[in-house]
């Protein structure tokens, strides 16, 4: 005869509606409880009608996080990062990657909601607004990160793109470059229009022009970054500073620079923007801006964790929180020749 809940409450010790409540994973349970009743279900081989106990008490133990991929090392650390926390909560973190498309974003969100997710962590497009807004007043959990949601009732933990790019070209100014490159991504994304807006604050206040020639704008991908270097480095007068904002495009840009041999720094620095642990390995070692993808990962927990357990006001729904980039010096910068 299969074990019923009530079997392991009476085996743990402990009533049907906390057994229930332990098994899900709820935050309100002592460790010390989950892990008898946990051990009672082992012991009499208890298997929960995971769908029956969603559809009846709206929870499920479940996390989602949406990501563009996973080969950006900012995705990667938030992905792991939210996974410990959740394995440490009592939850399940299900992520999906999907590449940016709002479409694919968007059928994620719907089964996130079919199947009554606790809570949702979207670093994703930046669009589905109305979809984000739809699980929010459904009682669901939901943080945005990575991109603006604009009309979104879900707070929100972004990186300082802004000051990230700010940061790097004030590191470079002070090293006296004034004919200063940029590989940045489009205007119609967060991070490509702060970006752009950081680096042309720092330029404007050193009273340094920006050469419209010396600024190249694309799409979040390694082909453009290869593209991008290879103009801006055959131009009559190239740049001898280059700064990268566009993550996925900075290893393309690196790689045409390996491939043209142009001394790094003696005849161009170069900052890249969102550290990982290639650049660090790379010759010469390359200056970044972290932006602190585990600090990120970690608030967007907090905020998710207070709504879990009713705890909204620490975290009032319309709070924006940006999370301040640090400057990492290495060997791929110095003054101009």
């Amino acid at each position: 005869m299969s074990a019923t809940l009530s079997s392991v409450a009476a085996y743990a010790g402990v009533s049907t509606s906390t057994a229930s409540r332990a098994l899900s994973g709820h935050p309100a349970v002592l460790p010390s409880t989950r892990a008898r009743v946990e051990a009672a279900a082992a012991a009499l081989q208890y298997q929960p009608n995971r769908m029956a106990s969603a559809l009846r008490t709206r929870r499920s133990g479940l996390i989602g996080l949406v990501v563009n991929n996973l080969r950006n090392a900012t995705f990667h650390t938030i992905a792991e990062t939210l996974q410990n926390w959740g394995a440490g909560q009592g939850y399940q973190v299900l992520v999906c990657t999907t590449g940016g498309d709002p479409a694919r974003e968007a059928a994620f969100l719907h089964t996130a909601r079919t199947h009554h997710f606790d809570g949702l962590v979207v670093a994703g497009s930046g669009a589905n607004t109305d979809l984000v807004n739809t699980l929010v007043t459904d009682g669901r959990a939901v943080v945005t990160m990575n991109r603006e949601v604009p009309g979104s009732l879900a707070p929100s933990v972004m990186s300082d793109y802004r000051t990230s790019a700010r940061l790097a070209t004030e590191h470079l100014l002070a090293l006296g470059h004034e004919r200063i490159g940029v590989v940045e991504g489009r205007a119609d994304v967060t991070s490509g229009r702060l970006s752009d807006a950081g680096f042309r604050d720092a330029m404007r206040a050193a009273g340094v022009p920006v050469s419209p020639q010396l600024v190249a704008c694309g799409p979040f991908v390694v082909d453009f970054g290869q593209q991008a270097a290879a103009a801006l480095l055959r131009l009559p007068e190239p740049p001898t500073a280059l700064l990268v904002t566009n993550h996925e495009a900075s290893l393309g840009v690196l790689q045409v620079i390996a491939a043209t041999k142009v001394p790094v720094p003696e005849r161009l620095s170069v900052v890249c923007t969102e550290d990982e642990p290639a650049w660090a390995w790379w010759t010469p070692q390359i200056t970044t801006v972290d932006n602190r993808a585990d600090l990120l990962a970690e608030r967007a927990a907090a905020v998710l964790l207070a709504q879990l357990v009713g705890a909204e006001s620490a975290y009032p729904v319309s709070r924006e929180e940006l999370v301040e980039p640090a400057l990492v010096e290495r060997a791929s910068t110095a003054p101009p020749a």
